[in-house]
């Protein structure tokens, strides 16, 4: 089946960066307002109006510069912290001396604060505290004196600035963190995908040829020996399985980057699961079935039809070549059940724990995998002498392992 590259990206910074920009907006504007009200009481205005002019124009026509951290430059920073310092630094000559010494506000106000986030949402904590410091020492040279007023505002802002740089740094550790985790599973999952497709052939025929080989004696034996031995490799490999480094994007701002190979959803609707199960029957195995057809989901379908394909593998395997076997499908309001039964001499308690560990996977993954990706379940029961029965069920609305769901 086809196959596509899901990129999935992930990012609790880039609202805090669409925050700011309102925020920008919004104190440029609220600061324009505060002098407009008190335009009269200002010694120099003109001064005011040329600061605010340039305020303005710099704020909205850096906008696109705090959309996110790659445009957000440390030479953007550089000189947003600079017009807000020069402002705090022109209120001493723009306003009267007695507002100033009355704790009057500054030209640009609490658009300082938004240059001090900027840094914060950046840098991290250790930028927003050199910010934050610069525009503390701004404001008390604009006071001339530590007041108390003065003195709160300062440590207000470098403790809002520094306590939004660190949880900027906790939410990027934990992005990188999420992504690998995500990636890990999305490998896993793909990996044992690829462990069920090799035990259904590869394995199978290497552990045939290694059979055969011992019985037939001779040269044969030796390619026998050979083909055990690449058993044994690919089982190791199939079950340890490679897991990528993950990738993290180049704009911090985006977030990281889980890059996950997946299987196309087919088009088309549901078949008939009959259809799918018609060819196993045969002289040893009987299949009983409804008189209806029993839809599912086509991929839902094929992995239902596979498992039961394991299971009947693992009776001639180890219930003998004249070991009978039987299959049931019930096609439930909500699911549909498939038992598959044999009449060998069951599965001694212990064994199947010990398969996986020899990387032995046809339950686990052949079987139980199949039925755990598809929303449903498997269940084994075996008693010694009585035979082996499997029991499989699916949901009619079976949910897609990347989230989506198939409808029947």
């Amino acid at each position: 089946m086809a196959k596509r590259e899901r990129v999935m990206r992930m990012s609790v910074e880039q609202p805090l960066w669409r925050a700011l920009t309102a925020y920008r907006v919004l104190t440029m504007l609220y600061a324009v307002g505060l002098f407009a009200t008190a335009y009269d009481e200002f010694a120099r205005p003109w001064v005011a109006v040329g600061y605010f002019a340039v305020l303005c124009g710099w704020t909205l026509a850096t906008l696109p510069r705090v959309a996110n951290a790659a445009r957000c430059t440390k030479p953007f920073l550089a000189a947003d912290l600079t017009i807000a310092v020069t402002g705090i630094l022109l209120t001493t000559v723009a306003d009267a001396h007695e507002r100033v010494q009355a704790g009057g506000p500054t030209l640009p106000s609490i658009w300082t604060a938004g240059s001090v986030l900027a840094f914060a949402i950046k840098g991290g904590w250790r930028w927003a505290a050199l910010a934050s410091s610069l525009v503390a020492v701004a404001n008390l040279v604009e006071r001339g004196s530590p007041a108390r007023d003065t003195v709160h505002n300062v440590i207000l802002v470098c403790i809002a600035s520094v306590a939004i740089g660190y949880v900027v740094e906790v939410a990027r550790a934990s992005e990188r963190t999420l992504a690998r985790a995500l990636e890990i599973e999305a490998a896993t999952r793909e990996r044992e995908r690829l462990a069920r497709d090799i035990h259904d052939s590869v394995l199978q025929v290497l552990a045939m040829v290694q059979r055969r080989g011992a019985v037939i004696g001779g040269e044969a034996a030796e390619l026998g020996r050979m083909a055990g031995e690449q058993e044994v490799a690919l089982r190791t490999l199939v079950s340890g399985g490679l897991v990528p480094v993950s990738r993290v994007s180049e704009d911090a701002a985006e977030g990281a980057l889980v890059r996950a190979v997946e299987e196309e959803t087919e088009p088309g609707g549901p078949v008939d699961l009959r259809a799918l199960l018609a060819p196993y029957a045969g002289a040893l195995v009987s299949l009983a079935e409804p008189g209806a057809p029993v839809p599912l989901a086509p991929a839902a379908a094929r992995e239902v039809a596979a498992a039961v394909g394991a299971a009947l593998d693992n009776v001639r395997r180890h219930a003998g070549a004249d070991a009978r076997a039987w299959i049931l499908v019930e096609d439930e309001p909500d699911e549909v059940i498939v038992t598959v039964r044999d009449d060998g001499p069951g599965i001694p308690e212990g064994r199947l724990v010990q398969a996986e560990g020899e990387g032995r996977l046809g339950v686990a993954l052949s079987i139980r995998g199949r039925l755990r990706d598809l929303g449903g379940s498997a269940e084994l029961i075996s008693v010694p002498g009585q035979g082996t029965e499997v029991e499989l069920k699916v949901p009619k609305d079976v949910t897609d392992p990347r989230g989506k769901a198939e409808q029947r």
